[in-house]
């Protein structure tokens, strides 16, 4: 009797038909930008579209919720991020969906530092030229400075919230439903900072409209090699400041491990081909393609660190 029939059938079998990615914010920030980048060469791999589609709300609650309670089949993903799957779980007092046992993690498919960044010309109008000029106008001017951010919960709402409690300074937070949304009224000097993930901030850098004043990262970032960590450029009172973001795929608990096992192969695969490297390192993010295993471990040691900076910061969302 030939055991290994199921299990050949299973993955001959799948996929018969169109995948979807959920990325649970709007469009135009890192992790629609990433998905974007996977969803063509997954299509490639398997011969059927993976499409993307976008649910944002809530600090990436209802999108992640929508892939909570869909059946474990392999025909919808989540594009998830340190905010659903670190975060909220210590920042929501009621979160519809338990980041555990309601998903299979697939693989890790990018990490990225946050850049601090303000409006270039409202920074050159304020007189602020680093960190260390933007720590003393945002002192002698408590609750002037508009912070925004993706969302309440997400690693752009936090690192703000880790900068302001290490700082003693008192920033407006004014939560979108993504960077997307958020960026435009940065460019349009409507808000004044933002701890923005450095890929879906690099072209409006790159321009000039937006003047990055560090990176929140322990090292600097290879794709901005002049501008200096938080630690860096903020003095004694920053030291040890470190708020990176991640991006990985997952999947609805009850998913087959081979389904899991096939998407994990080629999204590694394809991370590792000179043209998605350079394509993924020039926008500031560092590509991974690690094993379920390995992003499990990285899942529940990062919503130990968060629930820490949560905890510290006061944050909370009913």
């Amino acid at each position: 009797m030939n055991f290994a029939a199921p299990q050949a059938w299973a993955q001959a079998a799948w996929p018969t038909k169109p995948v979807r990615i959920v990325v649970p914010f709007a469009a135009g920030g890192t992790t629609d930008i990433l998905a974007r980048a996977m969803a063509p060469e997954l299509s490639k791999a398997f011969g059927q579209q993976f499409i993307v589609d976008n649910r944002a709300g809530a600090g990436g609650n209802i999108g992640t919720e929508v892939v909570a309670k869909s059946p474990g089949d392999g025909y919808t993903l989540l594009m998830g991020t340190v905010g659903t799957h670190g975060i909220n779980r210590a920042l929501y007092d009621k979160l519809p969906y338990d980041p555990i046992k309601d998903f299979v993690p697939v693989t890790l498919v990018a990490a990225v530092p946050n850049v601090m960044e303000m409006n270039a010309d409202k920074a050159k109008a304020m007189g602020i030229h680093n960190v260390a000029d933007f720590i003393q106008y945002a002192k002698a001017h408590p609750g002037k400075l508009n912070m925004a951010s993706s969302g309440n919960g997400t690693s752009i709402h936090l690192a703000g919230e880790l900068f302001k409690t290490m700082t003693g300074t008192y920033l407006v937070h004014f939560p979108y439903r993504g960077s997307g949304p958020a960026l435009l009224d940065m460019v349009a000097g409507n808000m004044d900072v933002m701890f923005d993930n450095l890929p879906s901030s690099m072209q409006q850098i790159k321009s000039g409209r937006l003047k990055a004043l560090a990176v929140t990262s322990a090292q600097r970032s290879a794709a901005l090699p002049d501008v200096p960590t938080v630690e860096e450029a903020g003095g004694p009172a920053l030291k040890g400041f470190e708020a990176s973001s991640w991006f990985g795929l997952l999947a609805p608990a009850g998913t087959p491990p081979e389904i899991v096992s096939r998407i994990q192969h080629e999204v590694a695969r394809s991370l590792g081909t000179p043209a998605m490297k350079e394509k993924l390192l020039a926008q500031g993010a560092i590509p991974s393609g690690n094993t379920p295993q390995e992003f499990a471990r990285l899942i529940d040691s990062e919503h130990r660190k968060w629930a820490q900076v949560v905890k510290a910061s006061g944050a909370r969302v009913d």
